[in-house]
């Protein structure tokens, strides 16, 4: 099974690019085709493109993606805070000043 991974993940449905957002440790099925985050199984939303994820109970969307360096996940037209999960914390700040010092 893959590792755990530290993941953007942001409420679409009902929203739009503001949903409720967080930063966490999500995991994969073997096939990697499914994502696990507290209690939730996401899958490909098949009409949303790279990143777009459904929630396989309720159908809500989701944006799904690695964290960006310069800490701006959000799409550009969004806003809010996005909170950090205090379990991903320490790792999420270990992954972002890897990325700023490699570039």
């Amino acid at each position: 099974m893959p590792p755990p991974r530290i993941m953007y993940i942001e409420l679409k449905t009902g929203y739009g690019d503001s949903g409720p957002a967080r930063i966490g440790r999500v995991e994969f099925s073997k096939t990697v085709r499914i994502i696990y985050y507290r209690g939730k199984s996401f899958q490909p939303d098949s009409g949303g493109g790279r990143g777009s994820f459904c929630d396989v109970e309720t159908g809500e969307r989701y944006w799904i993606s690695g964290p960006k360096k310069n800490r701006q996940d959000r799409h550009w037209a969004g806003a809010g805070d996005v909170e950090i999960d205090d379990d991903a914390r320490e790792e999420y700040e270990k992954i972002i000043s890897e990325k700023s010092a490699s570039n």
